[in-house]
């Protein structure tokens, strides 16, 4: 189980672009955030709230990552369809259960758990949270910074 202090597991994903690894971003600020699926409602409201604030994790020299199971070609209609400019990581569940962000959501079944990570500029996970609520979350994070 990760928790605040812990080194931040390394990781390789790809995007709509190219393949991303956490040790591309040494002296920078990582929120590393997991939601269940492209194209639904909260994960909808999670990712434009993120772009909507890009710019202003850009000033607190912060990165913005979204994971999740979906296929690369799905996180790209997803992008195209609401707008999106935050890059979004295709994953096959390695790296989500590395972050303790996948498994039961009971009655839901077995997916990713929507969990945000913030990972300092050194490689250390700075703050956690746990099953989020989608409205609000991203102006939450940024104010922790």
């Amino acid at each position: 189980m990760l928790k605040e202090g812990d080194k931040a597991p390394s990781f390789c994903l790809p995007s709509d672009s190219r393949k991303v690894c956490l040790s591309d971003f040494k002296g920078k600020k990582i929120v590393l955030y997991f939601y269940p699926k492209d194209d639904t409602a909260g994960c909808t409201i999670e990712g434009i709230d993120f772009t909507k604030l890009l710019n202003e994790f850009k000033k607190k020299n912060t990165v913005v990552l979204g994971v999740s199971k979906d296929s690369v070609d799905s996180h790209c209609s997803f992008k195209e369809k609401h707008s999106l400019s935050v890059e979004l990581l295709s994953d096959d569940s390695s790296v989500c259960e590395k972050y303790d962000s996948f498994g039961n959501k009971g009655i839901f079944g077995l997916g990713v758990k929507r969990n945000t990570f913030l990972i300092d500029e050194n490689g250390k996970i700075k703050k956690i949270w746990k099953n989020v609520i989608p409205i609000g979350h991203a102006h939450q994070v940024l104010e922790s910074i």
